[in-house]
């Protein structure tokens, strides 16, 4: 009997841990509630750690014990008579309340009925939680072990419903509910941990210490904003009374890996020979330590990671000339120390490093093979830093809880090169005039590409530099980003009402630049029917900031015993700062209300029907003050030449060409000097808000396995990007009697707007000194910036056996719009928040249809069976349909300048719009999808009995039957001066799905 209880107790607790229902409690702790007789006394205590609460049931026959930290807790009633009930193994998991009735109902006075007297030892909870109204994924780091997953955050979050991966050209990252990768949130410990520079990275710690991941794809409460997609919230192991020690060793062997597919075009055209390609080796050491220095009081875990890749790419292809070799380090560090003060006064301190080092040797290449030949230098990179986060938590009396956190953290991005004659190269960041490049030790060789439609039809040699080597902007030596944050929130019972109100404030500074390799950058393209150069230099650098505060209150209304009624109201606030240290935009108060009901309709916990409704906000990243409001450089020109210079790649006697079309341009009116910070920004600029609707139902299949469909809508209410069309400017000054002079730093060609709505903006026109009040109708600019999300998810956890716990969901999912929201995963364009959306309406023609996130079906099955003790078997399956795909080309005469980078493309019909011969619109998304894909990843795992459990051996296989398909395709159906490249390189693979690896694992635990 009694091992029936422990197994039957095992059974359900995990099945709770998988429970992705509806939850909205602390972002670093649970709860445990329930119903009991009015005046009882229960106590909740982990005995692993000391923690303690003792709270009085209420006269309505409720308790609720909240902010207690992760772990399982022993529950006991203490009658009034001196008798008692317990409930042994409770689990709490982050952001969730766990039901635990010692009453089934209760009487109209408050009394309890059908007592249970009965002591057990069993964990008595559901995997339905009531309680709160979140679409919420949880998997504990048990759970992560026993399935084959990459081991990073990312990877794990993929694994929840409505969830799809981003675009390669953005590095590992997930979109949620149709939103771009760089509108999500993370935080450890309740530390954000989001790199507000451009949204597109987080830090990292240790993945072997990570307790619990929470994903929240939608519906998440107030206490949560400056996010449209998804948050991510970690929560790290910690020390018990039971000492603890262990280290592990995870190892991918390149020999294991399978090689890379060769890229081909269309026309059969080898496009990129990858035979002797090396992807990384990679291995991955840590140990760790964990126990009580003062028994019940004071605990300490402590971690140490080592992780070492190393591989090359031989680029052999008919574009590119270099081969890299690269290693790179990362030494990280966690350390989680709880003190529990007393029964009512908890202090937590975090510390974590996730710094990593990084060096690139580059290699001359033939053109059209893979040969390595000569050295040319080692670019090297540095990124990451230290995190430092306390946090206080108070439980000041049964009924209120207050809890506080300071946290500061830092992530280096430096950047510089070593060329082979052992020169160094980097970049001041100080932005020059015209003709000054910046760099140092630039040693006279630029970055050269050749654009012209021979070569990339591989009919003609490429002209490059045989000296160049970074292939990339330099970037500097100093580059960083710093966080500090505060933050206080409360919770306070009042009767039927758990009240939750807090106040956060989120200082975020960035220190960032770039310029060309050599400070200038030559492109040699076939340009009205003539061989040109284009010469451009590009320079940024700035220390730029962004201030956030919010405000919210929150009330979860227990209207009667089975029926939960939530309300939230969020107030967010964004100052954003340029180079100067000047406000160039102020976003006040922007109302974010929130609204959601539970209905446990039984009574039981076995059937909830739930629904919410929310309005999200986001702040313009940090990465626009950049160029947008600092001193930036942007020059072009395109030159006729007499022959090019046989090392550098340069081209010899570059000369003007007497076109009007071809001389001197700033562009964006970038001309390396400051600008003023009030004429960057829309005076009724408005912050950017999506809306959300989501309603389902959660019911018990079995005791320990549920399913359920959720339905979401997402709507994005108002965008923020910029416009640069000078055309209307020169308008209005036409109108209104002015003569424009552009030439000066007030006179910036892009605004920061809200597309849909009139440019309100000040602005020198005639460089006199005087702002000009300027107002552009919005019919002018183009359109609103369009978004939605319709999906349905079905989903389903638990445990199917004692020994077997599945976890799946299938979404059907349609996302739409005319832009995908902080970056451009068409182009690869990372700019957050400044793509070339909405520059100009020409670029918005056409633009409307299926996102690149659009992945209509979407299944996801993965799970642990165990054959023995010692043996076991995990499964990880996907299965997702293809992304649409455009044609990118020039537009009419390309009126902007935007060469190939609108929604149009040879097609060889004639355009029954603007009469041009072989060019149409081609409308987003309609030019096909990707192929479909799927992919399974398998692992088995041993635990030897003679080890008793300490030691472990597993063995993951990804992507067992190493299918390639195309995750992405070239776009561009022409090139910049309009020539086709259907059956050149249009459609041509540029990522694949990852090819077959094996990764090993040793693992001791004492």
């Amino acid at each position: 009997m009694n091992r029936a209880l422990r197994r039957s107790a095992l059974t359900v607790a995990l099945g709770l841990c998988f429970a992705s229902g509806v939850n909205a409690q602390s972002n670093t702790a649970g709860a445990v509630f329930g119903q009991a007789t009015a005046g009882d006394t229960i106590v909740v205590e982990n005995p692993s750690t000391g923690v303690k609460r003792q709270i009085q049931v209420g006269n309505d026959g409720l308790y609720r014990a909240s902010s207690l930290p992760t772990g399982s807790y022993r529950v006991t009633l203490q009658r009034a008579d001196g008798t008692t009930s317990v409930r042994e193994n409770v689990t709490v998991n982050v952001g969730t309340g766990t039901s635990v009735n010692f009453a089934s109902a209760t009487a109209g006075d408050g009394s309890a009925t059908n007592l249970d007297a009965i002591q057990v030892t069993a964990a008595l909870v559901n995997p339905i939680d009531v309680s709160s109204v979140e679409s919420t994924t949880i998997l504990t780091a048990e759970q992560i072990a026993k399935i084959p997953v990459p081991r990073d955050v990312t990877s794990v979050a993929l694994l929840a419903p409505g969830t799809v991966k981003g675009d390669d050209a953005f590095g590992n990252l997930a979109s949620f509910g149709g939103a771009s990768v760089a509108e999500n949130a993370y935080f450890v410990n309740g530390f954000n941990i989001t790199n507000s520079f451009k949204g597109l990275n987080f830090a990292t710690i240790p993945f072997q210490a990570i307790g619990e991941q929470q994903i929240k794809t939608g519906g998440y409460g107030a206490e949560f904003g400056r996010a449209l997609g998804g948050v991510v919230n970690l929560i790290t192991k910690r020390g018990t009374n039971e000492f603890h020690a262990g280290g592990n060793i995870f190892y991918t062997a390149n020999s294991l890996r399978s090689t890379e597919r060769d890229i081909y075009s269309p026309d059969g055209q080898l496009i990129s020979d990858n035979s002797k390609d090396r992807d990384p080796t990679e291995t991955v050491a840590s140990v760790w330590a964990s126990g009580a220095l003062v028994k019940d009081k004071l605990f300490g875990y402590a971690m140490l990671q080592y992780g070492r890749e190393s591989g090359s790419r031989s680029y052999g292809d008919n574009i590119s000339v270099l081969n890299n070799s690269q290693t790179a380090k990362n030494p990280n560090w966690l350390v989680k120390m709880d003190w529990n003060i007393n029964d009512n006064n908890m202090l937590e301190f975090t510390g974590f490093s996730d710094k990593k080092e990084s060096e690139r040797d580059v290699y001359s290449n033939p053109q059209g093979v893979s040969e390595r030949q000569n050295y040319l230098g080692t670019v090297h990179d540095e990124t990451g830093g230290n995190n430092y986060v306390m946090k206080y938590t108070g439980f000041l009396t049964d009924s209120f809880t207050l809890s506080a956190l300071y946290g500061t953290g830092e992530y280096k991005r430096n950047n510089y090169a070593v060329n082979a004659a052992g020169e160094r190269l980097e970049y001041s960041g100080n932005v020059s005039p015209a003709n000054a490049t910046g760099i140092i030790g630039a040693s006279g060789c630029p970055l050269v590409t050749d654009g012209r439609p021979d070569v990339a039809a591989g009919l003609t040699p490429a002209i490059t530099s045989s000296c160049a080597f970074l292939g990339q902007n330099l970037g500097l030596t100093d580059a960083r980003d710093k966080r500090e944050q505060f933050r206080i929130d409360a919770e306070w019972q009042l009767g039927s009402h758990l009240l939750r109100f807090g106040y956060d404030t989120d200082n975020f500074k960035s220190r960032d630049g770039e310029a060309s390799e050599g400070g200038v950058a030559w492109r040699y393209v076939l340009r009205r029917g003539e061989d040109m150069v284009r010469r451009r230099v590009f320079q940024t650098g700035a220390d730029v900031e962004v201030d956030s505060r919010a405000f919210y209150v929150e009330d979860n209304w227990n209207i009667t015993e089975n029926f939960i009624a939530y309300v939230g109201l969020r107030w967010d606030t964004f100052e954003n700062k340029n180079g100067e240290g000047e406000t160039y935009v102020e976003q006040d108060n922007q109302f974010g209300p929130r609204l959601g009901f539970s209905w446990d309709v039984n009574g039981d916990s076995s059937l909830k029907i739930f629904g919410n409704a929310g309005r999200y906000a986001l702040p313009i990243a940090a990465n626009v003050a950049v160029r947008g409001s600092s001193p930036s450089l942007y020059s072009q020109q395109y030159l006729h030449y007499d022959g090019v210079d046989p090392v550098t790649g340069v081209p010899i006697n570059p000369s003007a060409t007497g076109d009007a079309r071809d001389d001197l341009a700033y562009l964006n009116n970038e001309f390396g000097l400051g600008k003023d910070p009030r004429t960057i920004a829309s005076k009724n600029l408005e912050p950017q808000y999506q809306d959300e609707y989501i309603l389902g139902f959660q019911k018990a299949i079995t005791d320990n396995f549920t399913g359920g469909v959720r339905a979401i809508y997402r709507k994005l209410q108002r965008s923020i990007d910029d416009q640069c069309d000078y055309r209307v400017l020169e308008e209005w000054a036409n109108d209104n009697g002015y003569a424009i002079d552009s030439y000066n730093p007030a006179f910036a060609y892009c605004h920061i707007y809200n597309p849909g709505s009139d440019l309100d903006i000040e602005i020198d026109m005639d460089a006199d000194g005087t702002l000009e009040r300027v107002r552009i109708p919005a019919d002018k600019l183009g359109p609103d910036g369009k978004r939605t999300y319709k999906a349905v998810e079905f989903f389903a956890e638990g445990q199917i056996s004692d020994k077997f716990f599945l976890q799946g969901s299938y979404t059907w999912s349609q996302n739409k719009g005319n832009a995908e929201g902080g970056v451009k995963s068409d182009i690869g364009q990372d700019d957050t928040g400044v793509t070339q959306d909405f520059d100009y309406p020409e670029l918005m023609v056409g633009a409307e249809g299926y996102l690149p996130n659009d992945r209509r079906h979407t299944l996801k099955l993965f799970g642990n069976y165990e054959f023995t003790d010692q043996w076991s078997v995990g499964a990880n399956f996907l299965y997702q349909s293809g992304r649409p795909i455009n044609c990118f080309g020039v537009y009419a005469d390309d009126p902007v300048g935007y060469g190939a980078g609108y929604f149009s493309c040879d097609t060889g019909e004639v355009d029954p719009d603007t009469g041009s011969n072989g060019t149409t619109i081609v409308k987003r998304g309609s030019a096909g999808r990707t192929d479909d894909i799927y992919n399974l990843d398998l692992n088995v795992a041993y635990r030897p009995s003679f080890a008793e459990g300490k030691l472990a051996f597993k063995m993951d296989i990804f992507n067992v039957f190493n299918r390639q398909k195309a995750l992405a395709v070239d776009e561009f159906g022409e090139d910049s001066t309009g020539n086709p490249l259907q059956g050149v390189t249009y459609m041509t693979p540029t990522v694949y799905q990852a090819p077959r690896a094996v990764r090993f694992m040793v693992q001791y635990d004492w």
